[in-house]
């Protein structure tokens, strides 16, 4: 019925604080639920839906392994009074370190792309912002694609052709570059490009 009823995150959520805003309103309910299987199956349900509905599955054995990492890890501080190594987490486990750095960071809680870096009252900086690849495959073989069909061309007509098509420049902020005019420009990015097409 539970599973049935409960359709989203929020819903679970709101049944659950609802549940539990009812118990501290009307005390005597303690009595009827604290030696019976209801809040925990109320609970484990939640648990069970938010799980299941989780963008990103790990399985069960990675989730255990990094249970039983963080014990350890805590352990060690407790006997040590410095946190431990990867490697002394595997091995008093008797695991691959490989695999105890996939359990671990499979529980660390993934950052949105939105989330803020750096905030001056004004403008907000995001992690969207921080990241680029400016060297992904589609750019990689544009370059390889423009340097062989510019190999045959001037210096001049190069450097041209490069500040306009990789740098996106204009034609304005060319001439201003190089120390010509950009009438100059025009005419002698067209003539490279007549070459390329001949």
């Amino acid at each position: 019925w539970l599973v049935e009823t409960l359709k989203s995150d929020s819903t679970n959520y709101n049944y659950y604080k609802t549940l539990r805003g009812w118990i501290k309103v009307h005390p005597l309910c303690i009595l009827l639920f604290r030696h019976s299987i209801t809040i925990p199956m109320i609970i484990g349900e939640i648990r069970r839906y938010l799980r299941d509905n989780n963008l990103i599955r790990v399985s069960r054995s990675i989730k255990d392994t990094a249970y039983r990492a963080m014990q350890v890890k805590e352990k060690i501080m407790a006997n040590n009074g410095q946190e431990p190594t990867v490697s002394q987490i595997a091995k008093e486990l008797d695991l691959p370190t490989a695999d105890v750095v996939v359990a671990l960071e499979s529980i660390v809680s993934p950052m949105s792309l939105y989330d803020p870096v750096y905030s001056d009252g004004g403008d907000t900086i995001y992690v969207l912002d921080q990241l680029g690849d400016n060297n992904d495959d589609k750019n990689w073989l544009q370059e390889i694609a423009f340097k062989q069909a510019i190999k045959d061309l001037s210096e001049r007509e190069k450097n041209i052709l490069t500040l306009r098509f990789m740098q996106g420049k204009t034609q304005m902020e060319v001439s201003e570059e190089i120390g010509i005019s950009q009438a100059q420009v025009s005419r002698l990015e067209k003539g490279a490009l007549e070459k390329i097409k001949s």
